[in-house]
């Protein structure tokens, strides 16, 4: 997939979260902030991840996932994000989330209570420099329901703090509640190729006949969650990597996206070259047998 010129998110398609329109390649603000999620790691470097999201920007993409929660030991996201593209264009959308709760030493505390999101929806606006946020996840924290935390959110969003709802971490059971609650335009979980998930493939599919984004999460890192991407790959990825001339990565964004429509990827990165790389790959198109092999594939991992 070589190019004199580097391809644009527009090459991926739109969809919409509620009326916002978005491209299908979006990015992930997680490791921004350093070398490994969270506090984990060596701090990144500011002008590199500030050149990141100006790349990321002047590349088309509108479309930025981040959390108060995404911070180390000197670095914070949203205030990345305020510093290198602050005041944000009216076109760009930024989607957040709150339920997780960090101190200020980066350790995980217990999920936060219902009352205790508005402070954290606040939180979220002050670093971002915003007077409203456009999309907000609720992140499921094992909770057996979430319609007390999802009750709390549509109340903000009710009060004018949050455009749209949206949830993460959940099973299929939890769309259904928030769905009696408010309206949902996006569903953020695990999902990469290399992860059979029933429940997984039954929300996407659910996702797509009401017209809400699926959005995954590791989708490019894989087993390696939250430390980063994996080092190996099926032979099976390979191979289509090598019929396209394409990375392995650009390989698990090209089948992520070709799951349907409404599928929206959020690959995220501290490094211009991989992220010319991750936009680059809303241009891949698969062959319906490249796509067999691959569902074949992952059918058989775990």
């Amino acid at each position: 997939m070589t190019s004199s010129a580097p391809i644009t998110a527009d090459a991926a398609g739109t969809w919409h979260l509620g009326d916002l329109p978005v491209g299908r390649i979006g990015f992930g603000a997680m490791r921004l902030t350093g070398s490994a999620a969270f506090h984990l790691g060596v701090p990144s470097d500011r002008a590199r991840a500030i050149a990141v999201l100006r790349e990321a920007v002047a590349l088309g993409v509108n479309h930025i996932d981040t959390a108060a929660f995404y911070f180390s030991a000197l670095r914070s996201a949203n205030e990345l994000i305020n510093s290198a593209l602050g005041p944000c264009p009216d076109d760009l959308v930024i989607a957040t989330k709150v339920g997780p709760y960090r101190d200020q030493h980066g350790a995980w505390g217990t999920a936060a209570r219902p009352d205790q999101l508005r402070g954290h929806v606040e939180e979220n606006l002050r670093q971002l420099g915003r007077d409203h946020l456009d999309v907000v996840n609720l992140r499921r924290m094992r909770q057996d329901s979430i319609a007390e935390h999802f009750g709390a959110l549509a109340d903000l969003r009710e009060a004018g703090l949050i455009r749209h709802l949206g949830v993460s971490a959940v099973e299929p059971r939890h769309l259904a509640e928030a769905l009696e609650i408010a309206p949902v335009v996006c569903v953020q979980n695990r999902y990469a190729l290399d992860r059979p998930d029933p429940a997984g493939d039954e929300l996407l599919r659910t996702c797509g006949e009401r017209g809400i984004a699926f959005v995954p999460f590791y989708s490019v890192a894989g087993a390696g969650g939250e430390r980063g991407a994996v080092g190996t790959h099926h032979e099976e990825v390979l191979a289509v990597a090598r019929a396209h001339g394409a990375s392995p990565a650009q390989v698990r964004i090209a089948w992520t996206l070709h799951r349907g429509p409404h599928v929206l990827a959020i690959p995220g990165t501290g490094d211009v070259g991989h992220l010319v790389e991750n936009v680059a790959a809303g241009a891949l198109r698969l062959t319906a047998g490249e796509l067999a092999r691959l569902d074949a594939a992952r059918a058989t991992a775990g």
